[in-house]
């Protein structure tokens, strides 16, 4: 049986994901053909399943002999982290340990974006690049890696919403500053893309 992601409960500091669906699912044609942003969301949550297979998707580890990752990474770097902002508050998924770790107990969905719906679909990912994992000779190519990267990412996670009769639409139009302070992000991380993700309304 599963449960909702979501609880009226004071947030655990982790909250310990079931074992993602690796296997199965729509055949790739299909879900190119179906692959779209949608803006509209119904309030019902993601279950913890779905939740921890769309996470697997986006960049879960898929060779966990060497630690790599659904999505290419520039030289391996896995320099993206990814941040789900729930109603009950913001996590960060940690691949290895298959969880997601409490950043702040606060709904900070509204804040991950300037459109109406980002404050009531049932979760945003926030995309952040810790640039302190790029190589130091490839200063000046940091923003194109992490773009590159987070890109990889967000398709993913198209594909899989597509798949599975979810809604999604990946969104640059955001206050980074603004959303990194409130994100409590270290002096070396960057935002650099949100996406909202839901059933359709």
């Amino acid at each position: 049986m599963t449960h909702p992601i979501v609880s009226s409960e004071v947030p655990v500091e982790y909250i310990n994901l079931p074992e993602p669906q690796t296997e199965g699912g729509m055949p790739l044609l299909t879900a190119l053909h179906k692959r779209r942003s949608v803006r509209s969301f119904a309030q019902q949550p993601l279950d913890e399943a779905l939740l921890s297979t769309l996470l697997w998707a986006a960049f879960g580890i898929n060779r966990p002999d060497s630690g790599l990752r659904t999505a290419p990474s520039a030289r391996n770097w896995q320099e993206i982290d990814v941040y789900v902002a729930l109603p009950d508050g913001l996590y960060m998924l940690e691949p290895a340990a298959w969880r997601l770790r409490l950043v702040t107990g606060e709904d900070l969905r509204a804040a991950t974006g300037l459109q109406d719906y980002v404050s009531t679909a049932p979760l945003d990912l926030v995309y952040v690049s810790r640039l302190s994992r790029l190589d130091e000779t490839d200063k000046p190519l940091r923003q194109f890696y992490t773009a590159l990267d987070t890109g990889y990412i967000s398709q993913n996670v198209y594909l899989f919403c597509a798949a599975s009769g979810l809604a999604t639409v990946a969104r640059g139009l955001l206050d980074r500053r603004a959303l990194a302070r409130a994100m409590r992000l270290d002096p070396d991380q960057r935002v650099v893309l949100a996406q909202s993700v839901g059933f359709p309304a």
